[in-house]
Formats: structure tokens, sequence, C-alpha cells
């Protein structure tokens, strides 16, 4: 989709306001006041309460019951910003993440966001899947629509059931109802209901996933999300209307699927231009197949397993397709053991890069090859050298933090053959120093190098590219709450991170939400535009590790105040935490990669 398509509907967008759209205003209605209630008594003077718009840290007094909507068209008018560039999708409301809908009826704090927040981009893709889920169920009502997982700036679907449409055809037909859905200005809507109403609603409407779902829980109340009278249940608040997906694409990919894609971040009326990542995409297809074949698609198939004493065993068949992989990549080394030389091991942050490359070194002896470890921890500069972010604080994540001309020094001594003194790095004083470690090769040597850039080019650019053999590790989770709701992998990561940081490292849940986008950001800069140079990818989930996160990373969040903004993603998680089962980590062996992350491995890290 162009962006000549949807530039029209800002201007519409600007017509139907936050007020519209909080009160149900469709286009061709007035929407001159909300309509009253026959009880309403109109010489009642309203109450006013005290709010604390953040943005700006002003206090004012609004009537009471004042919508988030109604706040905001008042504050930004106020600010000489409204209609604004990009729309308000969502606010924090005490540091917990409510839709525009949302009323006030007591003192609190506000702070409104759009897509640059993290919170915004999930309420904005949470509400364009269910854009899509209404579009397909209009136009093939038959069908079936299944969003896989997210793939670079977008998320890979199927859709099962559309008779004897071919692929483009699909995509011509859901995507021109998708525009007719944006420019109606549709509001999302949310309803509080008993669950067995909610039930009931859900298998009259045919959502199967979604219906095991519910019928899993023990709540007496459960929120519904309704788009046009078509309901269903997203795993996060929505954005006011349809009128604010101004900028999105529907294609085909990959042969088979389709493509949903987001906008650009920082500049939202653009398409961004994506790599293609095959690799990526290969290996999660591959996961999704063991997901399917070992009957774990959802997380309700997940607690089923632990319902039925079940998880022993899966925990077994995970561990030990782990090993088979370690296994394949091994082999596929020693195929190439003429002129490699060298291993690189890269990934984002709780992937298990350390623990992989344990499991691999020992994979690599049965094969015969003498296994000698680098890491690249060991070649950060010291502090003075050490480049800093715009906010003055180290970039620890930057390529230019390691001594990359040191590094090619020593690999260049060390393939000819060289005794070389490595360096240690010590992260307290902020300085690396010799204390007489070396390392030499033999001819049956082999060098595994780990570390975030060790796919970067840049890293050993002196070095021959067919030394090399790349392995790129990430954990990619494979299962979903339901069809239309994955598990993004950097939200599994993040609670690998927070048992990890508070088991080793004496930070509590709160320090490794406040640097989790800093990180993030990193990985995004440093890491992800590499991943396809990987001659091997390696997925470290498990599909049993959520149930076991759960019991360590549960307590951490709950302890995070809510009166600090990263009690939002905490809040958000504990919800998510809420839908699995805990999983005893008693049966999991000590090489296993979550042990990197518990404690008790037999490696040494």
């Amino acid at each position: 989709m162009s962006n000549s398509t949807v530039a029209p509907l800002q201007l519409r967008f600007e017509k139907h306001t936050l007020n519209d759209v909080s009160r149900g205003v469709r286009p061709g209605h007035s929407g001159s006041a909300p309509p009253k209630s026959p009880h309403t008594n109109t010489n009642i003077v309203m109450q006013t309460i005290e709010i604390i718009i953040e943005n700006t840290n002003e206090r004012r007094h609004v009537n009471q019951g004042i919508t988030l909507a109604e706040l905001a068209q008042e504050y930004y008018t106020e600010l000489g910003r409204w209609p604004l560039e990009r729309p308000v999708l969502g606010a924090f409301v005490n540091n917990v993440v409510e839709d525009m809908q949302h009323r006030l009826f007591m003192p609190q704090t506000v702070r409104f966001f759009d897509i640059t927040s993290s919170h915004g981009w999930r309420m904005y893709s949470s509400s364009l899947i269910f854009m899509l889920y209404k579009a397909v169920r209009d136009t093939y009502p038959q069908a079936a629509l299944s969003v896989k997982h997210s793939l670079r700036g977008g998320f890979y679907c199927t859709i099962e059931g559309a008779g004897e449409d071919d692929r483009f055809r699909i995509v011509e037909q859901v995507r021109d109802r998708m525009v007719e859905l944006q420019h109606l200005n549709l509001p999302f809507e949310s309803k509080g209901m008993l669950l067995t109403e909610a039930i009931e609603l859900v298998r009259n409407a045919g959502i199967p996933e979604t219906l095991k779902l519910l019928e899993s829980l023990n709540q007496l109340y459960i929120t519904m999300d309704f788009l046009d009278g078509t309901p269903h249940k997203l795993a996060s608040k929505l954005v006011p209307s349809t009128g604010c997906l101004t900028s999105w694409d529907f294609r085909t990919y990959n042969g088979e699927g389709f493509m949903l894609q987001m906008p650009d971040r920082k500049h939202f009326d653009k398409q961004p231009i994506l790599p293609d990542t095959p690799k990526l995409f290969a290996i999660f297809n591959e996961h999704h197949r063991w997901a399917n074949l070992l009957h774990v698609p959802t997380i309700t198939d997940l607690n089923r397993i632990v319902r039925d004493k079940g998880e022993n065993h899966l925990i077994h068949v995970s561990e030990a397709l782990h090993e088979k992989k370690y296994a394949e990549i091994a082999d596929m080394i020693f195929q190439r053991r003429d002129q490699v030389k060298m291993v690189l091991l890269a990934g984002p942050s709780s992937s298990g890069k350390t623990t992989s490359c344990r499991r691999l070194s020992v994979q690599l002896s049965v094969l015969g090859f003498d296994v000698k470890q680098l890491s690249l921890d060991d070649y950060f500069v010291s502090r003075d050298r050490t480049p800093k972010l715009p906010n003055g604080e180290y970039d620890f994540e930057s390529i230019d933090a390691l001594d990359i001309p040191l590094l090619n020094d020593h690999l260049l001594r060390l393939f000819n053959g060289e005794r070389v003194e490595i360096p240690t790095f010590d992260f307290i004083k902020g300085n690396p120093y010799f204390d007489g470690k070396s390392l030499q090769l033999s001819p049956n040597s082999i060098l595994v190098v780990e570390g975030i850039h060790a796919l970067n080019p840049k890293l050993t650019a002196q070095i021959p590219d067919e030394l090399k053999f790349r392995v790129y590790v990430s954990a990619l989770t494979q299962i979903a709450i339901d069809d239309a709701n994955i598990i993004h992998s950097s939200e599994n990561r993040m609670l690998r991170r927070i048992v990890r940081d508070n088991n080793f490292r004496g930070w509590d849940a709160f320090n490794t939400l406040h640097r989790w986008a800093e990180v993030r950001q990193g990985e995004e800069k440093n890491i992800f535009p590499f991943q396809e140079n990987a001659d091997v990818m390696f997925n470290s989930a498990l599909l049993y590790e959520l149930g076991v996160l759960k019991i360590y990373a549960e307590p951490q969040l709950k302890r995070i105040p809510e009166n600090c903004p990263e009690f939002a993603e905490a809040h958000y998680m504990l919800k998510f935490l809420d839908l699995i089962d805990p999983i005893d980590p008693k049966h999991i062996p000590p090489t296993s990669i979550m042990r990197e992350f518990l404690g008790g491995s037999s490696f040494e890290y």
C-alpha cells in the first residue's frame, strides 16, 4: 500500500476527533454532545478532580468522569498542537496503560503516549491485527486467520479456508476491506462481562484457540474487545479507532503466507524498506513445526500438559531437540574443516550465547577439534575510550566499545601459530589488564568467539571470510497465546534477563526494566542488521521455559513499586504470566540453556 492511499485518512482523523471516538460517533454523525441518560439531571454540578499531566508536569482540575480522549483534546488544544501529527494512542494512568475510553474519577497522574512509545507500538500492532482479523472475517467468513510470529517490521500470517481464491486475490480483497475499515474510522471498544458470557460469545464467533484459552481461565469477569460488533480478545489495550491506523501494508510473503507490515516508528507516515530475512523465517517455521509435533502451539496446550503431569517429558524432548541441533551445527563446521578456523557466535541479550558456546564446543570436541574459546567481553576498551549515548551514559552496546585493532592483531597472530597473551577486562575498574593468560592454536584447533558483535563484518575485517563460520543465536518464541496474539521473543528474553540479573548480578526487576529500552535499541542497531550474515541460526527458546520463568520472574515483577514508570511493563507482564501454569525446574538438566539464567549449570561462566 502506498502512502498516497492512506494519507487522506490523516485528514479524516483530524475531522473525527478523539472526542468523537470516545462517544462512539461514526462518520456522518455530528457528535456535538454525548447522548444523555434518561436519568440525567442537568442541574447537578459536576465535581472536579485534580489530574497531573506528566508530559509537561501540569496540574489541572477537570470534571470527574472525563475520558482520556476528552482530556487529550482539551490539553493539546490549549498547547496549540491539536490536531496532532501523530495521534495519541493511550496513556499511563498511575503508571498503568489505559485506552482512550478510560474515564477518570479520582486524582491521578496521566502521561499520554503515541506510537513512538513501546506501549503505543504494542497497542497499534494489536489493533492492526484486529482490523486484519475483521477484514478477513468480512471477506471470507469461513476462513481462519493465524498470526504466526513477528518478523522484522511486521507479522507473518496464514489464512486457511479462503476457498478457490489464490493468494493475490486474497490480498486484494482483504486489503480493500482494511482500507474501508480504516476510512470508516470505527471505534475499538472494550466491554467487561461474565467469563461464561464471553465463552459463549467466542464459541458462537468461531474462534477455537481463544475459546480454549477462555475455558482454561478461573476468573469471574473478563474484558472483551469489539470492532463493529465483531468480538475478540487482544492481549493489550487498543487504539481509539481504525482511523488511527494510517500506515500499514498487507501483502503476500514467501510463497505461502502473508505479511502484515507495521509503520516506521520514527517516521510514522512512511513504510520502512525491510530487508528480506529468509534464514530467520526458516528457523521460525522449523520451530513452529516442532511446537505442533509436540502439541504445544499455544500456552493453553502448555498448561494442559502441565495439568496432565507431562512437563517432565516435554523438558526432556525440548532439551534433546537442542542437543540434536548443536550436533548438526558441529557437523556443518566439520564439513568445512579444511578452511574454517574460527566460529563466530552472536545473538541479542539473554539469548543463551554463553551456554550455546559451551555446548557447541563439546560437540566440536566430539568430532576431534581442539576447541579454544575467546570472549569479546575481554576486549572492551577502557572507560575513558568508551563511546557515550546522547544522555551521557556509556554505550556498552556499541561495537566501538571494543578494541577492534587489538582483537584483529591477536587473531592474525593466532592463525599464524603464535602464542598470544589475552586481556581480561575488569568490569569494576573499567579497564583491561594482562595477567599472563595466553592462547595458542594447534593444527586441529578451532577458535570459538562469542559476543553480541560477532557477526558484524567490521569486527573481524582483517580476517579472510573463508576462515569464519557464523552462528546466530536467539530465543525465538514458538508458542502463542492464541491465533491472534503472539508472544514476542523480546518479552521472552526480558523475562530471562530479569531472572538472570537477580540471580547473578544483584539487580532487581526494576533495574532490568529500566535498562531494557537501551538494550533493545542497541540490538536494533548492532545485532539484528547482521543476523542474516549467519551460516546457521539456532533458536534457543524452549517450549517449556515460560512456565519455569514464571516462578522466578513473577515475585520480582510484583516488587516493582507503582510510583515508577517501569510499573507499566511489570503490570502488563504480570497479566501475561497469569495465563501460564508454573513448571517445577527440578527436571531441567545442568547443561540446559535455562541454567544460564536459573543457576545450577554444570558449565563455568
